[in-house]
């Protein structure tokens, strides 16, 4: 009774069996009197006998009626067969079985077999010997995996067959560890639990070993109920929301179960403040969508759409509805493929305003602010926010480039350096010996004045035009024409005539036949 209860079992009907041998009245209200203090003290007790057919007809019935009244398994789209048997079949190869959840799955689909991570195909499927197309969530189903062995090196028992997309298995997960208070006080299951102990996490069809960590105190004892992490020593694939049970590590008795908060816990983390809420928060309604859409982006800060929720037991759908009602509401906001809520969004939005305007009054020569330099001012990784907030570069509308007074001699220098020889200026390194002069060229590209052809190869934007015009006169003239040719005929160095023919090329001016050039396809 008590794995019923911490498998969260609502309803059972209880057949009390060789009902031809005994007194059924006593052992009746023996079963009533146990059934008492728990969740099914109002269940059916049909008295039944293989022997001599009593019972059997009413229990079907029963049975009917009971399931009759539930929902059906629900399709979230993410299918998951915990494997509870793997054998091979001479000519047909290795076949498993399980109780298909989540989602529906058909013949010929890849999947992949967790936790060791192997690819497969189905061949076949089959619910109670009868051939599918496919398999739907609360079918017996029995799969023809032909590319797998059985055994470790293979599939067995305690795998999971799902989808590539149904995310990886972890060794750390943080839990919500419930103990019943109806535990015999001189029986071993009645001892606390201490913090750091080793107990066995049965899950789904399998079975880890693993060690608690509590979140708060240092024992847990029946009847409270805790927050802890579970340490385990090989991988499970567990969503928010799955239940377990714990036993001893002797596997004796049992002295807990469980609900899984967050399936893809980090050790170092488990203290942390962001981390303290965010279990705390999950752990009054794990199973309730809102409260895990919340919890999450509250975690997380930024949080790829697709990967919102993947380990859960709520579809796609059901948690874009939240989103777009959490977006109207103002508490979120939907940016690209990012979700982040709105305080956090602004935050950024405003610790990037300031990093502008710093950079503005620190360097009025440049454009705007670079993105590398933002994204480690920002100290936010997640390419995709940098590409919901800004573009390459970041500024103000309003600002616009104004080179400073005390730069403009060394802004004629360049000038002067540039157009001394304008079809093969010096390198820029030699352009540019000091910071002041990189800030100078720096805004004299930004503004479009000069043009980078290389990174040690700039020349002015009139002098680029000008090798421009005479590269594709001197082609239309004599015809495809070397790289040699052009550099004799314009006067300048492989230095700069390589990279910029490269740079026409690119830009459709002169395509590249060999080792010539002819026009290209703007031309």
């Amino acid at each position: 009774l008590q794995i019923l209860t911490y498998l969260g079992i609502q309803r059972i009907i209880v057949a009390l069996t060789k009902c031809d041998l005994g007194n059924i009245d006593v052992v009746t209200a023996q079963i009533r009197a146990e059934l008492e203090r728990t969740p099914f003290k109002d269940s059916q007790i049909i008295p039944t006998s293989v022997r001599t057919g009593e019972g059997i007809t009413n229990l079907k019935s029963s049975l009917a009626k009971e399931l009759a009244g539930l929902r059906p398994p629900r399709d979230i789209g993410k299918p998951r067969l915990f494997v509870d048997r793997a054998f091979a079949l001479h000519g047909i190869g290795t076949v498993v079985t399980g109780t298909l959840s989540g989602g529906s799955i058909r013949r010929d689909q890849d999947v992949v077999v967790q936790p060791r991570n192997l690819s497969a195909r189905i061949r076949s499927i089959q619910n109670h010997g009868r051939d599918l197309e496919i398999a739907q969530p609360g079918m017996r189903t029995a799969m023809n995996l032909p590319d797998l062995s059985v055994g470790e090196n293979g599939t067995q028992r305690g795998d999971v067959i799902t989808l590539r997309e149904g995310g990886s298995p972890q060794a750390t997960i943080d839990v919500l560890i419930e103990r019943s208070p109806r535990v015999n006080r001189n029986s071993p299951a009645a001892r606390p639990i201490k913090n750091g102990s080793s107990v066995q996490v049965h899950f789904g069809t399998s079975r880890a070993a693993a060690k608690i960590t509590f979140l708060d105190g240092s024992a847990l004892a029946a009847g409270q109920s805790a927050i802890a992490q579970l340490r385990l020593e090989s991988p499970i694939l567990a969503f928010v929301g799955d239940r377990f049970v714990l036993r001893d590590s002797s596997e004796q008795n049992t002295i807990a179960g469980g609900t899984v908060l967050d399936p893809e816990a980090d050790r170092a983390s488990f203290r942390s403040n962001a981390q303290v809420r965010f279990l705390r928060a999950r752990a009054t309604a794990p199973h309730d969508i809102d409260v895990c859409v919340r919890s999450e982006i509250a975690l997380r800060e930024f949080v790829l759409r697709k990967a919102l929720l993947n380990k859960s037991p709520f579809s796609d759908g059901e948690i874009s509805e939240v989103l777009a009602r959490l977006q109207r509401a103002g508490e979120i906001v939907l940016c690209s493929e990012i979700v982040t809520d709105r305080k956090t969004w602004q935050q950024l939005r405003e610790r990037a305003t300031s990093l502008i305007d710093e950079a503005h009054k620190c360097n009025p020569e440049r454009a705007g602010l670079d993105l590398n330099e933002l994204r480690s001012a920002l100290r936010v990784q997640e390419p995709n926010v940098f590409e919901a907030l800004i573009g390459s570069a970041i500024a103000r509308i309003s600002h616009r480039p104004v080179l400073p007074a005390d730069l403009e001699p060394v802004e004629r220098k360049i000038r002067e350096s540039l157009s001394h020889k304008p079809f093969d200026p010096p390198p820029r390194r030699e352009i540019e010996p000091d910071r002041r002069a990189q800030h100078v060229l720096r805004f004299l590209i930004d503004s479009g004045e000069v043009i980078g052809v290389s990174p040690d190869a700039v020349l002015l934007r009139d002098n680029f035009e000008h090798m421009k015009a005479r590269i594709t006169e001197f082609i239309s003239k004599h015809g495809p024409a070397t790289v040699s040719e052009l550099r004799q005929a314009l006067e300048s160095s492989r230095r700069i005539m390589v990279p910029l023919l490269e740079r026409l090329d690119r830009d459709g001016v002169t395509r590249r036949v060999e080792d010539k050039r002819i026009l290209g396809r703007i031309i």
